[in-house]
């Protein structure tokens, strides 16, 4: 397949670069800032890059040429905490792809996602409210951009294919095994590696078993 793949500069969006590879998909790497790409990724010839700004409808529209699939990493900057745009900018850029996606014919969007966004299918957890409250209090501008986020997603016209892949702690572990389920399952954990976000992510835009659903992921 031919993937856009937007965040491709944070450790999530790395990883599904590396794997997309991997597995000899096609990308086209949306970034604000080339240079933060490895050369190993920037120099092989299955990657294309695309510089431009999340705000940028001519630059997303280029990017967005012949894709079969948008798959993103983004989201608010863990280091930013508290000093995140309170005008809700990624729900916004989101917005716009969405619309393009749609003049581009292309249908298949899966995103990263947290806890924050609520699901029907959820059940309580002690763990999962408290991080959730946690990141309402103290990063609450993020919190309302990532709610934001999942709405905006939920109300996509109804032939856009999407997938939410909520995450919970990530870390750097290297293990790629997932579980994919709701909070309070008794599956899902609050632990996720980054690799096995991403593997998550290229098994879902080849199998689509969650589409137009938001499930928790967790590392096993």
């Amino acid at each position: 397949m031919h993937l856009l793949i937007l965040g491709g500069t944070g450790p999530c969006g790395l990883q599904l670069i590396e794997q997309a590879l991997e597995r000899n998909h096609s990308i086209v790497v949306y970034v604000r800032s080339p240079q933060k790409l490895p050369s190993t990724l920037a120099s092989d010839p299955k990657v294309t890059i695309v510089e431009g700004q999340l705000t940028d409808a001519e630059k997303l529209s280029e990017a967005m040429n012949g894709v079969h699939a948008v798959l993103s990493a983004l989201g608010p900057a863990v280091k930013n905490g508290p000093f995140h745009p309170s005008d809700t900018p990624l729900a916004r850029a989101y917005s716009l792809i969405i619309h393009i996606m749609q003049r581009k014919d292309v249908k298949r969007l899966i995103l990263l996602g947290t806890a924050s966004m609520k699901d029907e299918h959820d059940k309580f957890s002690t763990r999962f409210t408290v991080l959730v409250s946690g990141v309402a209090v103290f990063a609450h501008n993020a919190y309302k951009d990532v709610v934001a986020i999942g709405e905006t997603v939920r109300s996509a016209p109804e032939d856009i294919i999407w997938t939410i892949a909520r995450v919970p702690l990530l870390t750097d572990k290297p293990d790629r095994p997932f579980v994919a389920g709701y909070i309070g399952d008794g599956t899902v954990g609050t632990r996720l590696s980054r690799a096995a976000f991403a593997a998550f992510v290229l098994q879902e835009v080849e199998l689509n078993e969650w589409c137009k659903r938001a499930p928790m992921v967790s590392s096993e």
